[in-house]
């Protein structure tokens, strides 16, 4: 039986530690889904419909061949049974990320026990990026060409008017 890992997040934008994720993700697991969430709460840059386009253009020009993305909104274990999903995929950066991460885990277990949480750590060079960083250094001009794909840097460029 082949392997299903949901992948959730808002992905505003794909990071290269996103990217490093889903690589080694696709080695574990016979299918990866990355789910990228509504979450209109976090008031993304991107629209949905964006953050869906760049993930899956990035993704293809890095030859993932198992690998989805979907949109989603809602609950991410519902999601996650929707799409016949075994595992949710979580990536943890620091001990900060680890106890907010602990949490859901445990409520998604509640919620879903058939679903298990996979925690991966993302490569060293990828640590300290995140989303919002790269969203706050582009807002305030700075260059963020090593920390997402040209395609993501792009699109940042065409949003970001300084």
């Amino acid at each position: 039986m082949t392997k299903t890992v949901l992948y959730p997040g808002t992905f505003d934008p794909l990071t290269a530690g996103h990217v490093d994720l889903i690589h080694r993700a696709s080695r574990l697991f016979g299918q990866v889904i990355i789910g990228v969430a509504a979450n209109p709460g976090k008031n993304p840059m991107f629209t949905l419909e964006e953050r869906v386009h760049l993930c899956q253009s990035v993704l293809a020009e890095q030859k993932i061949k198992n690998c989805k993305v979907l949109g989603f909104s809602g609950l991410v274990i519902d999601f996650a049974n929707e799409v016949g999903a075994h595992a949710l995929l979580r990536g943890i950066r620091a001990v900060s990320d680890y106890e907010h991460e602990f949490q859901l885990a445990h409520m998604n277990r509640r919620l879903s026990p058939g679903v298990e949480s996979v925690f991966l750590l993302p490569a060293e060079q990828y640590v300290f990026i995140s989303s919002t960083l790269v969203r706050e250094i582009a807002t305030l001009g700075g260059k963020v060409g090593e920390f997402v794909h040209p395609i993501v840097e792009k699109a940042l460029a065409g949003k970001v008017v300084v």
